[in-house]
């Protein structure tokens, strides 16, 4: 059985409210475009780990713990874990209804197809699994497979979506994501790439119209990071003239998702994306257009929880663990809504979290961070 519903600005103020006194002022912010839901400042993401029923369970044990410590964004993708970590995160969910930590309205719940799929464990003839759970049953065809691994058809999207419901148990997915487009970029062209993703948004248009998701984008690696002379560069300005193509005005193109952390500083650094005339950065662009940004890999994936330079620990006081700084950096930055984070261990959960007892730091901190440490200077 499902849990109906889907995060309000009613029900995430409530949780902001409960948890008022377990975290400090700044960890919980309005999404923009999302109707009011805040959103914590902190994430959980679920893109690493094995296969195994031991790391599912440390999954589940994980949700709902961050729910308990103020934690409501949880992120996952059908792909990760072969669907293991969407199962494992709804199992988690619905732990923490059951017991009463939340409400289905104080959570919101991301995921994302686009990437192949496979169903518990990857398969011994991959080929063969593709006929019989996707080709035999008319879901895809097999010249939909743009580079052995991606799909974003309408009809491919919609049954991923109801994959993923189930999975996740829930009725309503909160963001559902078109996960890396650009990985098509290079292989079909521009212009057919604009019309595949003009229809995989008008397939998320009918999704929305169902009552299946509240709001659509893009999860990205590459694309928004890019230089625009890139082969697989994405403009925002021109993912979101797709979105007008397919839902009009009010289409419900409302978040964005891309690495950003201490090593990959592109969304702030990098001056890549059209708005009119000008060219700015991912988070300004995004913050123009109205939307929400996640950051994926806030601590990439493990290499930032350790051996940080020392100025960062200066730069950013108050903290204990490299990874807490570098989770801070990231969820301080202007126009980050949510830094994500993947943690499977109660252990890491529990130092990780320890940052939302910190306020985000001010800007002159981080002036002093992106400066090497140095004062800026007059």
């Amino acid at each position: 059985m499902s849990i109906a519903g889907w995060a309000t600005a009613a029900g995430t103020t409530r949780y902001r409210d409960r948890l008022a006194s377990q975290v400090a002022a700044g960890h919980f912010r309005e999404a923009p475009g999302l109707d009011g839901v805040l959103a914590s400042s902190v994430g959980l993401g679920s893109y690493l780990g094995a296969e195994t029923t031991e790391d599912d369970e440390r999954y589940r044990l994980a949700t709902r713990r961050v729910l308990e410590l103020g934690v409501n964004v949880l992120d996952a993708a059908i792909n990760y874990r072969c669907q293991r970590s969407e199962r494992a995160l709804g199992r988690g969910l619905a732990d923490a209804v059951a017991d009463g930590v939340v409400t289905r309205d104080e959570v919101v719940v991301a995921t994302k197809g686009g990437f192949l799929s496979f169903d518990g464990k990857p398969p011994a003839d991959p080929a063969a699994d593709f006929e019989r759970r996707y080709v035999k049953p008319g879901i895809a065809r097999p010249e939909d497979v743009v580079g052995g691994c991606h799909i974003m058809t309408p009809r491919y999207l919609r049954h991923e979506i109801e994959t993923s419901r189930r999975n996740l148990g829930v009725d309503t997915i909160d963001i559902y994501y078109v996960h890396n487009p650009e990985t098509q970029l290079p292989v079909v062209g521009l212009a057919e790439f604009e019309r595949r993703l003009t229809a995989a948004f008008g397939a998320l248009e009918e999704a929305v119209a169902d009552g299946h998701i509240r709001a659509y984008g893009t999860a990205t690696w590459n694309g928004y990071r890019q230089s625009p002379e890139s082969r697989d560069y994405l403009s925002l300005e021109r993912v979101l003239a797709c979105a007008r193509a397919a839902g009009g005005d009010r289409h419900h193109f409302r978040a964005v998702q891309l690495p950003y952390n201490l090593a990959m500083p592109e969304a702030l650094a990098l001056e890549n994306q059209p708005v009119g005339d000008e060219r700015t950065s991912l988070l300004l662009a995004a913050a123009h257009f109205g939307l929400t940004v996640m950051a994926s890999a806030s601590i990439y994936q493990g290499n930032l929880a350790r051996r940080l330079p020392p100025f960062i620990a200066q730069a950013l006081p108050g903290l204990s663990t490299d990874a807490q700084r570098a989770i801070q950096f990231v969820r301080s930055t202007p126009g980050i809504v949510t830094a994500l984070v993947g943690m499977k261990s109660l252990a890491h959960v529990e130092e990780n979290l320890a940052v939302l007892r910190v306020p985000p730091a001010t800007q002159e901190q981080l002036a002093r961070l992106l400066s090497g440490g140095r004062e800026r200077s007059a």
